[in-house]
């Protein structure tokens, strides 16, 4: 199946399901994927098929890039509702993150104020204090927790370094209010084995974590792309729904994109 390698450092704007008028700012090399998770779901591709060859862009490029878009932006009359880390995998494995994030600030500030500086992550590096502190500086640290299943997560995410959930949990409850938690929700089955995560299995476990990290929101998707691996199959929108609604009876203002 067809998957999805963006430009680096800078893409875009693109519009999106849950953010609006996005700048992307790609940390990632363009050429390939650089990952702490392999999903089974990852629009990018698998990390092995995908393996990324030119360098990590540098700090100093990514604040060049990402001044002359903005520049260019400002001279066309277009607005970013957001400046979005995204792209070929994971944000914050980039050496330099802290500081790009700071440079992306400054250059917010300067050029578009009410825009937003958002950053998509699959959280697993939260627990190193350059990338905890730099993503609480942030507006919106998108920070995803598919399930609380260790076990489903090593089968559909198959993080690719040492990964404790609890350890993650402790660290998403930290950020407080702070934090927007995204999680996908999605069906199927893969090599005999069900991936459907929307029953009650799955989803009062997370609820009760949810509530404990008590983020300002929580992001709901399901897949919208193809992905490198058949077999996965959209949660229905009814679905998606019912779990709105038991994170609105728990207090916890949610969306879903469908």
């Amino acid at each position: 199946m067809s998957t999805i390698i963006y430009p680096s450092p800078i893409f875009g704007p693109i519009h999106s399901r849950r953010l609006g008028v996005s700048l992307g700012i790609n940390l990632l090399p363009e050429d390939g994927k650089v990952c702490t998770f392999d999903c089974l779901y990852c629009e990018c591709g698998f990390n092995a098929a995908r393996k990324a060859h030119k360098p990590l862009p540098t700090r100093e490029e990514v604040a060049a890039a990402l001044e002359e878009k903005l520049i260019a932006m400002k001279a066309e009359g277009v607005a970013p509702d957001v400046l979005t880390f995204a792209g070929n995998g994971e944000p914050t494995i980039h050496p330099k993150f802290a500081g790009i994030i700071d440079d992306t600030l400054a250059l917010r500030d300067k050029y578009f104020p009410a825009a937003k500086v958002s950053v998509l992550t699959n959280a697993t590096l939260v627990t190193r204090p350059a990338v905890f502190d730099a993503l609480s500086r942030v507006d919106n640290n998108i920070l995803k927790l598919d399930t609380v299943c260790e076990e489903y997560i090593r089968f559909v995410d198959r993080p690719t370094m040492a990964y404790n959930v609890e350890e993650i949990v402790e660290k998403l409850a930290k950020f407080g209010k702070n934090a927007v938690i995204q999680t996908m929700f999605m069906k199927g089955e893969v090599d005999g084995r069900s991936v459907d995560n929307t029953g009650n299995e799955y989803v009062l476990p997370w609820l009760e974590t949810v509530k404990k990290i008590a983020p300002r929101e929580v992001m709901i998707y399901t897949i919208d792309r193809e992905t490198p691996q058949e077999g996965l199959k959209k949660a229905t929108r009814e679905e998606l729904d019912r779990i709105v609604a038991l994170l609105a009876e728990a207090g916890i203002r949610a969306s879903a994109s469908y």
